[in-house]
């Protein structure tokens, strides 16, 4: 089974790939992303490895706190996202307010 795991404080030069090829150092990677912004396209600094369940604690272990492009990481075990509250402007109207 996989766990994943989220990797927060990345440079903003670390890439999928370049993340996976980190974690792998523990263990088998199932993937890696780093998440970007959809406007600017730059790393918004977190990203998610997914692991198997044996190596993922091995992986949190030699990584959290540890230094990776010149940023200590902070690494632990992915959470669901809450539920947030609707934004302003998605009150289901078409009517727009500015």
């Amino acid at each position: 089974m996989a766990t994943k795991l989220y990797v927060g404080n990345l440079s903003y030069g670390t890439t999928s790939e370049s993340l996976k090829d980190a974690f792998a150092q523990a263990g088998t990677v199932i993937s890696s992303s780093v998440l970007t912004d959809k406007i600017s396209g730059r790393s918004r600094g977190f990203g998610f490895v997914e692991m198997e369940e044996a190596d993922a604690a091995k992986a949190i272990e030699m990584w959290d706190g540890k230094d990776l492009d010149g940023r200590k990481l902070r690494v632990n075990e992915a959470r669901p996202m809450a539920e947030r509250p609707p934004r302003s402007f998605d009150r289901g109207s078409d009517r727009r307010s500015f």
